[in-house]
């Protein structure tokens, strides 16, 4: 549809619920106000009364396994997962085969996400202990920003060298993005789970391996970089307490995120999920995740997101140290997100604003993340009347499980529209539907 009338439904857009009509024309929101149907006669109107309306969420940490990685998930399923999730704008990791070095690789992958991708994109250059001279000359407006794996990593993407580091710090062009765990911390921690359990370790020991202190220590690594060089830095994935300590409420230069898993699970839950929920950094302590939903709430942690990371369901019933970390996610990670909000830890304007606002400006997307006038139309439409039974047969990401089959959410997704068009409706993905290329700010550093 060129041009359409959601009338009827709540507003939830920069700490404010409105009931009021929005009004979408080629692709942009073009009004919003009351009594819009007679206003545009002409204009297809969709009654949305009972439902809420959100800006549709910007998840600035997936990974689609594309290139290299397909047997697992690619950019066309999983975009799929992520629209029925109420996901409209995603920033892909560079952790694939090839690995995001270089500028031609983010233009490899944006031409499969022009072709592929029902959701908008962005993609993440990722630095190594080798393309210093690659991040100083990328273009900031066409990268998401720049990922450094300060830590465990696949590939040939672990940046270990100080003098490297520093240089990123230094001169990386736009905002750094870095996943913290210490890598010599966590071999130390798994030779002697090797040595106390041979090859049969218990998954309720991976908080244990990939321990708190080895975040820590690389965490206030970066944070201490990012302070020399006055980088603008943000530290994926938060999962214990005593990181938190690091970070001040809503500092625009030194910023952090929590997962909707880390939100959710605790050490208890590997009892009966096992592999199913390892993932690096690992799931901690119950006290952790509380701490980290009250960061949430306070603005130490500023972004929420997902890290979605499919593996196939064969991959995850390998043992301890054969059966890869990650979780897929997206589908789900507002529902989650919501059900806290039914659960009492958070509000659906918090939520908004740490997924959708938040994002937005720190990564300064043009034109996204709100419900505005002159804004594009990335809009999900939620009924709070509805529940929702994860089913294996209803999932998109291509591994076809999710760690979330035992549960319902109280809340569904009934639309998902990106950039004006309708990507999901009541169940059904329309595949003809295309994301553009998220546009970014010049001056990012």
């Amino acid at each position: 549809m060129d041009e359409f009338v959601l009338t009827g439904g709540t507003l939830i857009n920069e700490g404010e619920r409105l009931d009021q009509d929005l009004y979408v024309k080629n692709g942009r929101i073009e009004n919003i106000g009351s009594g819009l149907s007679s206003v545009y006669p002409n204009s297809k109107t969709i009654d949305l009364t009972g439902r809420l309306i959100l800006p549709g969420l910007i998840d600035d940490q997936v990974h689609f396994r594309e290139p290299g990685l397909t047997h697992k998930a690619c950019i066309h399923t999983e975009s799929q997962a992520a629209v029925a999730g109420g996901v409209t704008t995603y920033f892909e990791m560079p952790n694939v085969s090839p690995p995001t070095l270089d500028s031609g690789r983010i233009e490899e992958k944006c031409s499969i996400a022009e072709r592929d991708s029902l959701a908008n994109y962005a993609f993440f250059l990722g630095a190594s202990n080798e393309n210093l001279e690659e991040v100083k000359a990328v273009d900031p407006t066409k990268i998401a920003g720049v990922k450094v794996f300060m830590g465990s990593s696949t590939g040939n993407m672990l940046v270990d060298e100080e003098t490297i580091l520093e240089g990123i710090f230094q001169n990386a062009p736009t905002i750094i993005a870095t996943h913290c765990e210490d890598t010599p911390m966590i071999l130390a921690n798994e030779e002697r789970a090797r040595m106390k359990y041979g090859d049969s370790v218990p998954f309720s020991e991976h908080g244990k391996i990939r321990s708190r202190e080895a975040c820590l220590k690389s965490s206030s690594m970066a944070v201490e970089l990012a302070k020399r060089e006055n980088a603008k830095l943000h530290v994926l994935h938060i999962t214990t307490e005593e990181e938190l300590k690091l970070f001040e409420p809503e500092n625009p230069r030194i910023t952090a995120e929590a997962c909707v898993h880390h939100l959710w699970f605790q050490d208890q839950s590997y009892s009966t999920l096992g592999s199913l929920i390892k993932c690096n950094p690992a799931i901690k302590k119950a006290s952790d995740r509380d701490a980290i939903r009250q960061a949430v709430k306070d603005g130490r942690i500023s972004i929420l997101a997902t890290d979605h990371a499919p593996h196939t369901w064969e991959e995850k019933q390998e043992t301890y140290f054969n059966a890869p970390s990650g979780l897929p996610l997206i589908q789900h990670s507002l529902l989650l997100m919501l059900e806290m909000c039914e659960q009492n830890c958070f509000s659906p304007e918090l939520i908004v604003e740490r997924a959708c606002h938040a994002p937005a400006r720190l990564f300064q997307v043009e034109d996204r993340g709100y419900l505005r006038e002159g804004y594009w139309a990335d809009i999900v439409v939620v009924n709070p009347a509805e529940n929702t039974q994860v089913k294996n047969s209803q999932l998109y990401s291509k591994c076809g499980w999710s760690p979330f089959s035992h549960l319902t959410f109280t809340n569904s997704i009934e639309t998902t529209i990106v950039s004006g068009q309708i990507a999901f409706n009541r169940g059904e993905i329309n595949l003809d539907c295309r994301g553009k290329r998220a546009a970014f700010s010049k001056d990012r550093r």
